[in-house]
């Protein structure tokens, strides 16, 4: 157990972990991690996008999800947070329910210590471990972001949800081919499945799909927010061979899971 003194955390071993100037604490293990997480660029693209409102579809079903069983004072966790969008909006949805933003790239964690005043950002990596005790979160939610599910189940309660939305083949589809961005594997969902298997099992499911209309700054945004920021040569010219409106499809499925007793 960690509790609050002097700007760090402390147990009972007296290990201490000091609270950074930015707010968020450190609780890397080890050697640096291999994962380097998202730019402060991409973070910057990212946040200028979901402030226009375009993903609040998705948001809302997400919301839903995770609170859909929680207890009214309880804890969830984002993996892989990035700016903290997703979990502000859960605990909008739950008070008083606290959270956690967990994320490798510390410009990441920056974002997240202010992303909301029930939150607590860290930086970690999932693959090694999660710095958290076994069955104490009620849910925790991955969104377009990699999961660790054996870590996952190990600190959901008993009556805990893990909520995973990730992209369909149709998501920005009208932009990929224009632009050259990574497309979605067509392989995804039965890797998913494949890796939740044995760990949990699926309680419902929802296709989150509608038209946005976007201008080219949402666009720019769109591809320096994602995985494709990492292959934007020539990107300037081929935005700019757009019109200056185009209607995108926001595609997403959204999937709630039970720990496996």
């Amino acid at each position: 157990m960690l509790e609050s003194r002097d700007r760090a955390l402390r147990c009972g071993r007296g290990h201490s972990f000091d609270v950074a100037r930015q707010g968020y604490v450190s609780l890397q293990t080890g050697a640096s991690s291999k994962m380097t997480g998202d730019t402060a660029a991409m973070l910057d693209a990212r946040a200028a996008f979901q402030s226009g409102g375009h993903f609040a579809p998705i948001v809302d079903v997400v919301a839903r999800a995770v609170t859909a069983t929680r207890r009214p004072d309880g804890a969830v966790l984002e993996v892989g947070a990035g700016t903290g969008y997703y979990l502000a909006h859960v605990l909008d949805a739950a008070p008083p329910a606290v959270g956690i933003a967990l994320d490798v790239a510390k410009p990441a964690v920056r974002r997240c210590a202010r992303a909301h005043p029930r939150a607590a950002a860290v930086l970690a990596d999932a693959w090694r471990g999660l710095p958290i005790r076994d069955g104490v979160l009620d849910g925790v939610l991955s969104v377009f972001a990699p999961r660790n599910p054996g870590e996952v189940a190990r600190v959901l309660g008993d009556h805990g949800r893990f909520v995973v939305a990730t992209p369909t083949e149709r998501h920005l589809g009208e932009l990929i081919g224009p632009l050259d961005m990574v497309r979605v594997d067509p392989d995804k969902d039965r890797r998913l499945e494949a890796a939740l298997s044995g760990h949990f099992e699926a309680v419902e499911s929802a296709l989150v799909e509608y038209p946005m209309k976007l201008g080219r700054s949402e666009v720019a945004n769109v591809v320096g927010m994602g995985p494709s920021a990492h292959h934007a040569a020539g990107a300037d010219a081929r935005l700019a061979n757009l019109p200056d409106t185009v209607e995108v499809t926001a595609s997403v499925a959204v999937g709630t899971y039970r720990p496996v007793s």
